[in-house]
């Protein structure tokens, strides 16, 4: 009984130390909203000079963080779509004399970056200035701030330029060490995601779409290149061929950069353009703190156009954690929008892999329902492949930009058979009862039969039809055409419009534009679906189930070794492929 009351008033003391400072927590948030609304316009006006900050991930959804007062951080978080309204913004805003871009490495994809430089072309068009600044600027980076009037490097930084190259791991030589069996199923000769598990190395059909798209992407690269320092692409090209661009000096001599600077000098360079004294303090003003009071259209107007986010891996059921569209919860967020009588048409913003084919499939059958009441507009951002596309292709139009992702039209399956690892590493062995010749499906204890494999492939080869019949519905295509195009294979933006999986080239904005005419309206209001969720309300939720402590740990460890967790997350998805049937892209696709 002791014990008892030991543990019990011990457990009691915590959860009231817990409450008092969940309960700061809410009254800091209470005070510091109070204060962000007070302050909000006196703050903006008080910024000239716009600061964007390309070491920030640019979400598809921006973030509201009641919890920034107790880190002097910002209140809001821009995504995308909010970074290019508050560029729009800036370009009629008295107070906004310029814009400095911040490079750095970038956790943001090639379409995004495309899309934030279409936009800082467009506020060109101002006669405001645009600088962009550096200490170790990548490709990435710096193919964005082409658009910039100069590019100023550290005398002692890097600019990158070598080409683009797509490093894949494979896993196949672990799994015999491991002696541990992957059964593979797929349909589609390009459909590569299975590749690591069953080959060493990039298969030729695999070679030739990653070449392809490089290719793509590296011509859009080399036009921005071309754009600020007025070379030729074959010369720009050459460069990078015969690594030409070293040093500083180098990037220089070549009019990659307008001068080699440090950051007292730059900020000399704007004084100079905003007309301040050297005494005189430039008064930044960052994006995420601006892009709140640039999304202000139509706020009059009680039509509006609804921007639906499906970013990330797809998944069955309710969503569990980010970056993920989970079919339960995702459908629920669709069902919104049908019953909303205000909303007049709907852009599907897809930035996804793709993932479970089920889930694709109860998301598509619910976008059908949607689309009977409202007209539905796709807008594909860094990826939308696989079960991306799948989503997307019943929609009355389809937008990608050119460094897009897109296709990979294909299924796999996998199950892995461990039998042997557990019997000689661990000394398991497994023996059942069963009343039907399959009733341990999925299992990891014996390999499968002939006719159980058979089965398997049957299940990919059927949804793999099904998928080509949905696109040649939604595209206006024979099923021959779908299949030539299809495969598995992933294309850029540009090659998609060729072949006809895309209508138009250009981002969300343009997007917006085709809803709004389909829909017959002019004056109307953006809206965002899923609400955005606050930060606060996400720690309330995650200490709700308990896991605050887990993604605590995660994030942290995320964040200390990023590469390597990358791995963590590719090895951990196994367990998710066992004996169902998926839609996804290739393994770890990325071009750096």
């Amino acid at each position: 009984m002791k014990e008892f009351f030991k543990m019990f008033f011990a457990s009691l003391f915590a959860m009231v130390v817990a409450s008092f400072v969940v309960f700061g927590l809410i009254i800091a948030a209470i005070v510091g909203i109070s204060k962000s609304v007070t302050e909000k316009d006196e703050n903006l006006n008080k910024g000239n000079v716009l600061v964007i900050n390309l070491s920030k991930k640019l979400h598809e959804l921006g973030q509201s963080n009641s919890l920034a007062v107790l880190s002097n951080g910002s209140a809001y978080e821009a995504g995308i779509y909010d970074a290019m309204k508050a560029i729009e913004h800036a370009k009629s805003d008295k107070n906004i004399k310029g814009i400095l871009l911040k490079l750095a490495p970038s956790p943001n994809g090639w379409a995004t970056m495309q899309q934030l430089r279409m936009s800082l072309q467009d506020f060109k068009t101002s006669k405001k200035f645009i600088y962009a600044y550096g200490e170790d600027i990548t490709q990435g980076a710096y193919y964005a701030a082409s658009a910039a009037d100069s590019i100023y490097l550290n005398p002692a930084g890097r600019l990158d330029f070598k080409g683009f190259a797509t490093v894949l791991a494979f896993f196949k030589g672990s799994l015999e060490k491991l002696e541990i069996e992957p059964q593979i199923f797929y349909a589609g000769k390009f459909k590569s995601a299975t590749e690591p598990f069953r080959a060493d190395k990039i298969s030729e059909p695999n070679r030739l779409q990653i070449q392809a798209f490089q290719k793509g992407m590296w011509t859009e690269f080399l036009e921005g290149v071309a754009e600020y320092t007025h070379a030729d692409k074959e010369t720009i090209n050459n460069w990078a061929m015969n690594g030409d661009i070293q040093f500083p000096t180098d990037a220089l001599k070549n009019k990659m950069v307008a001068g080699l600077v440090y950051w007292d000098e730059v900020e000399q360079r704007i004084r100079t353009k905003t007309g301040l004294k050297e005494s005189q303090e430039i008064k930044y003003v960052s994006l995420s703190d601006y892009a709140d009071e640039a999304t202000t259209e139509g706020k009059g107007s009680s039509q509006r156009i609804a921007v639906l986010v499906a970013d990330g891996e797809i998944v069955d059921g309710e969503q569990m954690g980010n970056n993920q569209i989970a079919s339960k919860t995702f459908c629920e967020e669709i069902r919104k929008v049908r019953n909303n009588d205000k909303i007049k048409a709907v852009v599907l913003r897809v930035n996804s892999p793709g993932g479970s084919a089920l889930a694709s499939e109860v998301i598509l059958r619910e976008l059908q329902l949607l689309k009977q009441k409202k007209h539905l507009v796709v807008s594909m951002g860094d990826y939308a492949a696989s079960g991306g596309y799948y989503i997307s292709s019943l929609a009355d139009s389809i937008f990608a930009l050119p460094n897009t992702i897109t296709g990979s039209i294909g299924v796999f399956g996998m199950m892995f058979n461990a039998d042997k690892m557990l019997k000689n590493k661990l000394g398991v062995t497994f023996d059942e009862v069963k009343n039907a010749p399959y009733a341990d499906l999925p299992t990891t204890s014996r390999p499968l039969t002939a006719k159980e494999a058979q089965m398997m492939q049957t299940s990919v080869d059927t949804i793999y039809e099904q998928f080509k019949r949905h696109v040649a519905s939604g595209r206006r295509l024979s099923l021959a055409d779908v299949d030539s195009i299809a495969q598995g294979r992933v294309w850029t933006g540009t090659d998609a419009l060729h072949n006809g999986l895309v209508d138009q080239l250009g981002g969300i904005d343009r997007a917006i534009a085709c809803a709004a005419s389909l829909a017959k309206i002019s004056d109307y209001k953006v809206v965002t679906y899923p609400a955005t969720e606050d930060k606060l309300n996400a720690l309330m939720r995650r200490l709700g189930a308990n896991s605050g402590a887990s993604e605590a740990v995660k994030s942290a460890i995320k964040t200390e070794f990023a590469q390597e967790y990358t791995w963590y997350e590719q090895i951990q998805s196994l367990r998710k492929m066992n004996g169902k049937a998926l839609m996804a892209m290739p393994f770890a696709l990325s071009v750096q």
